[in-house]
Parts: C-alpha cells; sequence; structure tokens
C-alpha cells in the first residue's frame, strides 16, 4: 500500500506490518520521522503481513487496503495501529468505526470486508513476505536488505537512514 504520487521516488522502503501489533505501532514514530525526514523521495510502502496469533490482522490489512481506495490509506493505518488494544477487544466493527472517525464511507468499509475484494492484495504481500524470509513485524525491506524490527526497534531508523542516503548519493552520481 502506498500513498504517494506516481513520480518514481529516489528510494523504496517496505514495511512488514500488520495492523494488531504493538511493535508496529511503536515503529510508527520512525516511520513518520522518515517521511518526514525524506518526503517523496523516499516511498515509503505499507506491506501486509497478518500474523496467525492476532484473530483481527487479516480484515485490518484488508480494512487498511480499502481506505487507501478511499485515499486515506496511511491515516487509516495510523488511526488503528494507534488502536492495538481496542481492536483486539471489538474486533472488526472498531475497523468500520476507525473509516467513519476519518469520514470514509463506513458502508463500503463493511461492504469490503464481507466480499473480501481486497484478499489477494494481502495474500499476495504475505506470500511475498515468506518469500523472502520475513516471520515477523515489523521488517523493513531497503536497498535489498531486510532489517527485523518484531526483535528490537533499537537503532533501525538509522540503519534505514543510512540505506535511504546512500540510495539517494548514488542516484545523483
Amino acid at each position: 500500500m502506498s500513498d504517494t504520487s506516481p513520480a518514481r521516488p529516489a528510494a523504496v522502503l517496505d514495511v512488514w506490518c500488520e495492523l494488531q501489533c504493538p511493535d508496529c505501532r511503536t515503529a510508527l514514530d520512525d516511520l513518520r520521522a522518515l517521511r518526514a525526514r525524506y518526503g517523496d523521495r523516499l516511498e515509503v510502502r505499507l506491506r501486509h503481513f497478518p500474523l496467525e496469533k492476532h484473530k483481527h490482522a487479516f480484515a485490518a490489512a484488508q480494512a487498511a487496503e480499502e481506505a487507501l481506495e478511499q485515499g486515506k490509506g496511511w491515516a487509516y493505518v495510523e488511526a488503528v495501529l494507534g488502536r492495538v488494544e481496542e481492536l483486539d477487544r471489538k474486533g472488526e466493527p472498531l475497523l468500520v468505526e476507525v473509516a467513519r472517525e476519518l469520514g470514509l464511507d463506513a458502508e463500503e468499509f463493511d461492504t469490503a470486508l464481507i466480499d473480501g475484494r481486497h484478499i489477494l492484495i494481502v495474500d499476495a504481500d504475505q506470500a511475498e513476505g515468506k518469500a523472502i524470509g520475513v516471520t515477523g513485524t515489523p521488517t523493513y525491506v531497503i536497498g535489498g536488505e531486510r532489517l527485523d524490527g518484531g526483535k528490537s526497534q533499537e537503532g533501525l531508523r538509522e540503519r534505514i537512514e543510512a540505506i535511504a542516503d546512500r540510495l539517494l548519493d548514488e542516484q545523483r552520481a
């Protein structure tokens, strides 16, 4: 999932995430900082990797794709990640509630969760993640390097920045 403009960014950061994951919520501050620092030079793409231990994660991933389709992908992702414990308790009704709070078409969200129109996107992300060795969330991939944030967020933003800076310098050269 990406809300960026069609222009090709200088670097791409894939973030393998799931919206019921407390570690992914913790990673939001780093993602905000990276987006602020690099702007459109770094495309930050959410890649879905719902974990079996979180029973609402697959539905949340589909809901995030519906939010993207309605023009508020990252706002929705941040709102849901900010309410991880509530998602655990309330389940899918919370996903529709968050959509309504953001001014999205809540009825369409409900329909999308029922008809499964975004399942293939979520399945494809998860399959690609497994193929490249993603085992937990958050996991970052930038410049061909995979960084596991599920174990620790410590130092990851600095490592991502170093790789992004290198990629940007290479493009300028």
